[in-house]
């Protein structure tokens, strides 16, 4: 056993062990949300955005939830959680007002086997929200654990400086030369991997904003050429 992996052993055993960071794929699956107010709100629509089928149970619902739900984008019901209302769940997060009605919610989830969040109650989370830069396709995402919520926001605005909108654009631009790579490219992954990592070092997101018109194809014959270039180099000794 590494020391590190010796450490992690010994931290989790005494209650202190990191978040173990991941994405979930919640398309089409079925998430619970537990309150009808604007912090329920957020997460009703970082979930629908994910693709997910939405259930919200609460007494009161705000006039944006209100809307989703006669628009079909989510369904709402009008009354106090049930522990029934867990059946099927993938995910659910508790953000009412009332501790009890949140810690049930979440002893409920514990108990079927629910990923849980109870906002704003570290103790009683199965899974934490980390900050999210989200441009596209791209997400870039900065936690501290719950150690320091203020830092992890200031990190997502110097994040949001780092990466402006424009990523958005590039990232696309990328995953449509990936998709001509794969489906063009023959000879396994380690030679579609030489041509993707060309196309990230053309400096397409440079040249975009210096008003360039690149389109899919043009960029996959420009990183072909450079990755048979490289190719070639390392062949005849090249040390470039």
């Amino acid at each position: 056993m590494t020391d590190a992996v010796h450490e992690a052993v010994v931290d989790r055993r005494e209650g202190g062990a990191p978040y173990y960071p991941v994405f979930l794929d919640v398309r089409g699956r079925a998430a619970l949300v537990v309150g009808g107010g604007s912090v329920a709100e957020r997460k009703v629509s970082g979930l629908v955005r994910s693709g997910a089928r939405v259930l919200v149970v609460a007494l009161a619902a705000t006039e944006r939830l209100e809307a989703w739900a006669r628009e079909g984008c989510i369904a709402l019901e009008r009354r106090a959680f049930r522990p029934s209302d867990l059946e099927g769940a993938f995910i659910v997060y508790a953000a009412t007002d009332d501790a009890a009605v949140n810690e049930a919610v979440y002893a409920e989830a514990e108990a079927r086997g629910v990923l849980a969040n109870v906002v704003d109650d570290p103790a009683h989370c199965s899974f934490i929200v980390p900050s999210v830069v989200r441009r596209g396709s791209l997400q870039v995402a900065v936690s501290t654990g719950g150690a320091a919520p203020a830092l992890a926001k200031r990190l997502r605005r110097e994040l949001e400086e780092r990466y402006p909108e424009d990523w958005e654009a590039y990232v696309e631009l990328l995953a449509e030369v990936r998709a001509l790579v794969r489906s063009r490219v023959s000879g396994g992954e380690a030679d579609r991997a030489r041509v993707l990592e060309a196309a990230c070092d053309l400096d397409l997101l440079e040249r975009r904003r210096a008003g360039e018109r690149l389109d899919a194809e043009a960029v996959y014959a420009e990183a072909v050429a450079v990755a048979a270039a490289r190719a070639e180099g390392a062949e005849g000794g090249d040390p470039r």
